[in-house]
């Protein structure tokens, strides 16, 4: 496949990496401490439609293909040094918005969609269960028929930006005889819900400027009308989503991956050693060629996966290998990052110390 970037997409990949470098790392260092997640950043976004990238334009998207969506993506990555923010934003797009415009009634779309691309709305997928990670056979999220509505109950945990959303594309079970194959159904269940809550921000590693945290449901109502995808639709939904989250989140990472070649190739040409620049030494050589190697791998991959995706082919397995190769190998590239910079790279003021820990979570998310 040839992937050269023609015209527009130089530009759509410029014009974003210069809007994300200069908009969108004011006070990261902070941020990140204090686990703090900037919604005024999201509205700056949502001028520009980031939050709905891939939805048409006549809801207020960006009305990009699968491809050109990676191709933005990884230009954020590439000029945003926030992986939390970047985690939030690809949370909200993939699995949640991309669902509504997929499976949507046209009233879902018209209510949700504007929102969601616009920065006014924040969306989480709420599937992980505290007993049931990737095992969603074994969901225990109950939606009971109650004459024209429906009656949610069971609890929900890890949820990216479940302490600042206003909406939940929620998974529950409907008929537990069918089990996740036609018995699970999707909701898209409002934040302000009566007997839905929301624990404070769980404290994790990295990404820490994505909140995460529980949803408990007790006795909340929603109309037949929320159900998306119709009544046990929801495991093909989710996988549906999945393809797109695993085929088109990773994009950032490959633009991280980029960015922290440069920053090491910068640090190595000032840093001095035994009256020489550390580029000169075989070993400093050595990671640099491993980290071109990866993240050239990973790019292609990624874009492979979407090109597959833009063409409703069958991308799960494309979309799996992806998000395993990229994951391991932004794990590799921050390690190498990091030793790099030596001492400098194991304090808080260099941004390869924050890349490592937002590293961690890429092979956990997503599917394990």
């Amino acid at each position: 496949m040839n992937f050269e970037l023609n015209d527009d997409q130089k530009t759509l990949r410029d014009t974003l990496r210069k809007f994300a470098k200069s908009e969108l790392n004011g006070d990261v260092i902070q941020r990140d401490r204090d686990q703090f997640f900037d919604r005024d950043l999201w509205r700056k976004m949502g001028e520009m439609a980031i939050p709905g990238l891939p939805v048409p334009s006549e809801y207020g998207g960006g009305g990009l293909s699968p491809l050109d969506t990676a191709i933005a993506l990884e230009a954020l990555g590439q000029g945003c040094t926030d992986g939390g923010l970047l985690f939030s934003l690809c949370a909200h797009m993939l699995p949640c918005t991309m669902p509504i415009y997929k499976f949507g009634t046209e009233e879902q779309r018209r209510k949700w969609l504007p929102g969601l691309c616009d920065g006014t709305l924040i969306a989480g997928n709420a599937m992980t269960e505290p007993g049931t990670g990737s095992d969603a056979f074994n969901m225990t999220t109950r939606a009971v028929r109650d004459g024209d509505d429906w009656v949610l109950n069971g609890n929900k945990i890890f949820i990216t930006n479940a302490p600042v959303a206003d909406v939940f594309v929620l998974f529950a079970l409907t008929d537990p005889e069918k089990g996740y194959h036609g018995g699970v159904s999707c909701f898209i269940v409002p934040a302000e819900s009566r007997g839905l809550s929301r624990s404070h921000k769980i404290e994790k590693m990295g990404i820490r400027t994505s909140p995460f945290g529980e949803v408990a449901l007790e006795d909340v109502r929603v109309p037949h009308s929320a159900m998306l995808a119709g009544e046990g639709g929801g495991s093909s939904l989710f996988t549906h989503s999945m393809d797109w989250e695993r085929s088109l989140l990773f994009a950032f990472h490959v633009g991280a991956m980029e960015r922290l070649i440069e920053t090491c190739v910068k640090y190595a040409r000032t840093r001095q050693q035994f009256g020489s620049p550390i580029t000169k030494f075989p070993a400093i050589r050595e990671h640099m060629a491993e980290m071109r190697c990866r993240v050239e791998a990973s790019r292609l991959l990624v874009y492979q996966a979407a090109s597959r995706l833009e063409k409703s082919r069958s991308v799960s397995q494309d979309a799996a290998i992806a998000k395993l190769v990229v994951s391991e190998s932004l794990g590799e590239v921050t390690r190498r990052a990091v030793q790099i910079h030596g001492g400098y790279g194991f304090t808080v003021e260099y941004e390869v110390e924050r890349a490592l820990r937002d590293a961690v979570g890429a092979t956990l998310y997503s599917g394990t």
